[in-house]
């Protein structure tokens, strides 16, 4: 079986597991307590805090380990615009955002009179920084753009973006979190203030991700209580999964540029053979500005549940998209952003594959999706 939604979450990488496991054992201490065992915790907290800011460039208080990428989001969206209500009620987001950042924009506008600015994109889910640039306001608290999208893999333009936001001195947040091994990380190097990951996309495990975040910008908390986390996230640390995420982190960073290259040439295979050998397929994102690991398409004429189906009985593993808006009879509010009918948007099959991929098995896929998307067509 080849398992090709690791866009919805990745295997543990035995490196991390092995890292984690003495903090899920032998030293298990709560790293608030000020005794032998919580103190040995404490420590272990704060080297992987330091190893994190590492990796992304930034100071370890930046830092902010939260339970996963949705709760990063929430607490950037929320957390930023809410410390800002004194200074304006207006944000700037764009129609391919997660879940967990556009219904916190939702959220803000129910509850706390915030008015939202939704940019376009275009036909293959770039955002244009001029766009961006018009819809800003002297009220704009917060601009949150994502850095590469999870359903179709299309990369932004985070500098040119950045440039715009700093020019007008508005804080810019990024959901990062499809981009973690593939795009070099930090607040610097991709020109954001604050940016969101999850350590189920990189090898570690579910239900750990942070929130890197200038220190300067201030941020309301959305959990209250004993203060961790420099008082912007309260509740007992998880230490264990803070060294799996920073583990796999480092592990990342240090093969990213080889299989960057690697990977990027077997993708543009893959795609090419499917394009070629499946009548009406087409390619969702952008050609060129796309993540290595995603590979997304649309069946015209078919089914694309039909389609997913016929792949797992020829044992490849797939998906139609967002596993966060899976069970879903709607048809995917990126697809239908960049333009593509409901009719068509509800065949979509997305394929994605960790830096371990080899040229064999996106062989035997395409083969399958040729074989599959056939059947599926000569049914209909």
């Amino acid at each position: 079986m080849l398992y090709l939604d690791n866009a919805a979450t990745t295997p543990v990488r035995p490196e991390v597991l092995e890292a984690m496991w003495p903090y899920l054992t032998s030293t298990f201490g709560n790293p608030s307590s000020h005794h032998t065992v919580g103190e040995t915790a404490a420590g272990a907290l704060r080297d992987a805090r330091r190893r994190v800011a590492t990796v992304l460039g930034v100071r370890p208080g930046d830092l902010v380990f939260t339970s996963g990428g949705t709760e990063a989001d929430n607490l950037a969206v929320k957390g930023i615009t809410l410390a800002a209500l004194d200074r304006g009620r207006h944000v700037v987001t764009s129609p391919i955002e997660h879940e967990a950042v556009a219904e916190s924009v939702a959220y803000l506008t129910r509850f706390h009179g915030v008015e939202a600015t939704v940019l376009p994109v275009d036909g293959t889910g770039l955002v244009d920084p001029a766009e961006l640039a018009a819809a800003l306001r002297p009220d704009t608290v917060l601009v949150s753009v994502m850095a590469a999208n999870n359903e179709i893999g299309t990369v932004q333009d985070l500098s040119a973006l950045g440039a715009v936001t700093r020019a007008a001195g508005v804080p810019f947040h990024t959901d990062a979190v499809q981009a973690a091994g593939w795009l070099p990380l930090g607040l610097d190097r991709l020109g954001v203030d604050a940016l969101s990951l999850a350590g189920h996309k990189l090898g570690a495990p579910k239900g750990v991700g942070l929130l890197a975040v200038r220190g300067s910008l201030p941020l309301e908390p959305l959990l209250h209580g004993g203060g961790q986390e420099r008082g912007r996230r309260s509740g007992t640390e998880q230490v264990a999964a803070a060294v799996g995420l920073a583990t796999a982190l480092e592990l990342a960073e240090r093969d990213r540029v080889e299989a960057v290259d690697r990977v990027s040439g077997l993708r543009d295979a893959f795609i090419a053979r499917v394009l070629t050998e499946v009548p009406r397929a087409r390619l969702t994102g952008h050609p060129g500005r796309r993540l290595p690991g995603i590979a997304s398409f649309v069946f015209p004429g078919t089914s694309g549940e039909a389609v997913l189906l016929e792949l797992e009985r020829r044992g490849v593993i797939s998906s139609s998209g967002s596993a966060c808006a899976a069970g879903s009879d709607e048809p995917s509010p990126v697809l239908l952003a960049i333009g593509i009918a409901p009719e068509v948007a509800q065949t979509a099959v997305r394929f994605s594959w960790t830096a371990a991929v080899t040229a064999a098995e996106l062989d035997r896929t395409a083969s399958a999706v040729v074989a599959s998307a056939g059947a599926v067509a000569r049914l209909r």
